[in-house]
């Protein structure tokens, strides 16, 4: 059966309704606050978006793998398919079009990043589409594979091809480590005519741009160093359990230490009225940028990848810090507060940073007005945009963008409790 026809009969708990009135396609009209609208547009909007990923961005090449586009830009990110596909890795187990779907989704990457490990885009014919540099196109598709892999028991991913990619990940993080004093990267958009903003060494991994696909404003961003603490804890167990290469998973294991020991020492300050939290981006010199985006990796976020507990003192501290109005990227409008981005204008929140507002929070009240927001920002076609006005839904960006649906999706599984155990224990 097709991923797609079974998301019309999963029945959703979405929880109790909330204040913020959904916003219709026409402004000026409004639709009355009810608890079935809220949970009606949540329900449309879930299917729409289990479906959609599946068959209107994924799709098996001749060659045998599967191209996964990132909505309304035909080209693929690595981090936005990996992400996109990460809500079916559930039904692999019972169903051989998606089994074959997501494999094809590995080995494509694979290929992807052997290409050219410092490209963060390509074209289904395999063209460099973007070489921005951001070192969780690297990290993403290693935790494709090891969640699919654990989910499923199925090793017929783990090619010879699939391992020189990881290994020319884990070196590519590894020299840029060093970046100063090894790395011949450069571009246009980078500050210093191309090099970046000068960086102490701290052990942190350096990179050129954010998840967002922007210039970083200095480049060691701590959220894409926290989820790469995790997935090279995740490539440690590859290398030692399917590939038998010692000497890899100890580079990787070893990475990942020193990431994690520069985290803590060089990362961590102390604003006032919250306490110690986690900068957004360092240089080693002293200079942070204190922020959040709404890409993933994001500090919100760290809990989603396995990086902190969500109980944890400095990720609290960070996380009141984000969702605050000190965070100039937090806005707050008549349908939605959230976080934004400088991708996107002024006052534009991301429905990507809702979903994880939702995922991460331990709090239920919480968790419901955010839903509420998701659901105010639908304006009729049951999509999930880029951004949209805190103040009119209606202005929007992107028509179809596939990642913010797929993880709505994905947060809904969780709701039901039909994630597969391994991506349930990485949130814990």
């Amino acid at each position: 059966m097709k991923a797609a026809c079974i998301a019309a009969f999963f029945v959703l708990s979405v929880g109790p309704a909330v204040s913020a009135v959904p916003a219709t396609a026409a402004p000026t009209v409004e639709i009355p606050n009810a608890p079935t609208t809220v949970a009606v547009t949540l329900q449309r909007i879930y299917q729409r978006a289990y479906d959609e990923a599946y068959s209107r961005h994924a799709r098996i090449e001749p060659d045998g793998t599967t191209f996964v586009s990132t909505g309304d830009i035909d080209e693929e990110w690595l981090r936005d398919s990996s992400a996109v596909m990460m809500p079916y890795i559930g039904l692999a187990s019972t169903d051989s079009y998606v089994r074959n779907m997501l494999r094809g989704a590995i080995s494509r990457q694979a290929k992807y990043i052997l290409i050219d490990p410092y490209a963060n885009a390509f074209t289904s014919d395999y063209q460099i589409a973007e070489r921005k540099f951001e070192m969780d196109s690297l990290l993403y598709p290693i935790r494709l594979a090891y969640v699919y892999w654990k989910a499923t028991g199925d090793r017929s991913i783990f090619t010879p091809q699939l391992q020189r990619a990881m290994m020319t990940a884990l070196r590519t993080l590894r020299l840029e480590q060093h970046h100063d004093r090894r790395s011949h990267y450069r571009h246009s958009e980078l500050a210093n005519n191309g090099v970046g903003t000068r960086v102490a060494y701290t052990g942190l991994v350096w990179t050129a741009f954010r998840p967002s696909d922007d210039a970083a404003r200095y480049q060691y961003n701590i959220p894409d160093n926290m989820f790469a603490a995790v997935v090279l804890r995740q490539l440690t167990v590859i290398e030692r359990n399917v590939y038998h290469d010692n000497g890899l998973a100890q580079e990787a294991w070893g990475l990942s230490v020193q990431i994690r020991q520069g985290i803590e020492h060089y990362a961590l300050v102390n604003e006032p009225g919250f306490g110690r939290i986690y900068a957004y981006e360092i240089d080693g010199f002293g200079h942070a940028s204190l922020m959040d985006d709404a890409n993933i990796p994001s500090l919100l976020s760290a809990p989603f990848f396995g990086y902190v507990s969500p109980r944890d003192s400095v990720y609290k501290a960070t996380r009141s810090f984000v969702l605050s109005p000190r965070n100039p990227y937090y806005f707050a409008g008549k349908y939605a507060s959230g976080i934004g981005s400088p991708h996107t204008p002024h006052g534009y929140v991301w429905p990507l940073g809702l979903v994880v507002e939702a995922i991460t929070s331990t709090d239920q009240s919480e968790i419901d007005r955010v839903m509420g927001y998701i659901a105010a920002s639908d304006t009729g076609d049951h999509r999930l945009h880029e951004s949209f006005n805190a103040d009119w839904p209606e202005s929007y960006t992107r028509d179809d963008f596939a990642w913010p649906n797929a993880l709505f999706a994905q947060l809904m599984l969780a709701r039901q409790g039909r994630l597969p155990a391994v991506l349930e224990s990485l949130a814990r």
